[in-house]
């Protein structure tokens, strides 16, 4: 048995009823659950649908993302969530550098570190390496000026960890920010780089060993061995070539308004949802969010 679930942007709900009818009843699905009015619906299915693909790109020309999953294990026991560009809005490094005044560069590098243009640990170097005498208060002064949470963070860690999941944070990113975002979300734990510092200024260079792709999958099979968890427990999400490996071994990967080139190895590809489009591809209703 499998759920299908219909998604658009909780900012302009406008998903139609009449959509929904006629492709629950092209597949012969269940009946129609509204989890969000006018927002997120879902229904059973005895069978996956051959034409899957084809109805979600018709789909995402209407502003609709369609997510399809197996009906048992859907509600997770741990979230494994990158953060640039997927907690938050933003890509820190590059926040850093449009300080530094090579922003434009660093932007380039990220973008194609991102897509799997580039090794990403390499990539991460020459970065770095762009930033060498930046001061080291701009990087509470990014964090408290150009950081956004991504909407639906909130309450998607509030409501897992409300029903006894646990959340890791893992980014290619700083542990300077990780650690600020991971408590203000409430994560169990956040892991990171760590960018080098000496008399108060980045030294350019940044700690070994690199938390990058391998490392994030580490963290999958560490964590959830620690608690006693299969990874068809654990929901991953993330939008960068570096998460692929963690995507594609959690019970749910969720490629979040991804790069183009890893939203193509996701069966879970949220484009037009926030955050909450997590919750809701699990089972919960609005009205069940503890935010």
């Amino acid at each position: 048995m499998f759920v299908a679930t219909l998604l658009t942007s909780p900012s302009a709900p406008s998903l139609d009823p009449a959509l929904l009818e006629s492709l629950r009843n092209a597949w012969g699905g269940g009946d129609a659950n509204w989890l969000a009015v006018d927002e997120v619906a879902e229904f059973t299915l005895d069978v996956m649908p051959d034409n899957r693909w084809d109805v979600w790109a018709d789909l995402q020309n209407l502003g609709v993302d369609l997510v399809i999953l197996p009906s048992d294990g859907r509600r997770k026991k741990m979230l494994l969530a990158d953060m640039d560009s997927t907690m938050i809005q933003q890509e820190c490094i590059d926040e850093l550098a449009d300080e530094a005044g090579v922003g434009d560069r660093v932007k380039d590098i990220t973008a194609r570190a991102m897509n799997g243009e580039l090794d990403f640990e390499g990539a991460l170097i020459e970065r770095v390496g762009l930033l060498e005498g930046l001061d080291e208060a701009v990087i509470a002064q990014v964090l408290a000026e150009r950081i956004t949470l991504m909407p639906g963070g909130k309450a998607l860690l509030a409501t897992m960890k409300a029903h006894g999941a646990y959340a890791a944070l893992v980014s290619g990113g700083f542990t300077a920010f990780t650690a600020r975002v991971a408590a203000e979300l409430g994560f169990d734990e956040n892991r990171a780089n760590t960018l080098l510092v000496a008399d108060g200024v980045l030294t350019g260079d940044v700690g070994r060993p690199i938390l990058g792709r391998e490392a994030k999958v580490q963290a999958l099979n560490e964590i959830s061995q620690r608690l006693g968890l299969n990874r068809a427990d654990v929901m991953a999400v993330g939008d960068g070539a570096n998460d692929l490996g963690m995507l594609g071994l959690a019970g749910a990967g969720v490629a979040l308004h991804a790069k183009p080139s890893v939203a193509a190895e996701c069966d879970i590809r949220i484009n037009h949802g926030d955050l909450s489009a997590l919750l809701y591809i699990q089972g919960y209703a609005k009205a069940e969010f503890a935010v």
